[in-house]
């Protein structure tokens, strides 16, 4: 049960974004953002996208930093993972 964090590699306006998921639950994932001021409009279906920036802050929370690859495969097993087909439908 934990908040993870990956690497911010992926470049968007001027800046390097992280993903934040939950292996556990939306509600946890939701209850974390939320406390640490991250936007609700950062979120995308299973995940929050979240700038290089507040990385230190989210690790301090509590957040568990792991590769992508390693995020990937722990929401994946959640059962929480929105597949690339089912993001292209509109919400």
């Amino acid at each position: 049960m934990a908040v993870l964090v990956d690497d911010p590699l992926w470049p968007a306006h001027g800046r390097l974004w992280a993903h934040l998921v939950s292996d556990t639950s939306l509600d946890e994932l939701h209850a974390f953002a939320a406390a640490q001021n991250v936007p609700a409009r950062a979120f995308d279906r299973d995940h929050y996208d979240v700038p290089a920036d507040m990385l230190p802050a989210l690790l301090a929370a509590g957040a568990e930093h792991v590769g992508g690859k390693e995020l990937v495969r722990r929401l994946i097993g959640s059962g929480l993972r929105v597949k690339a087909r089912e993001r292209r439908r509109p919400l």
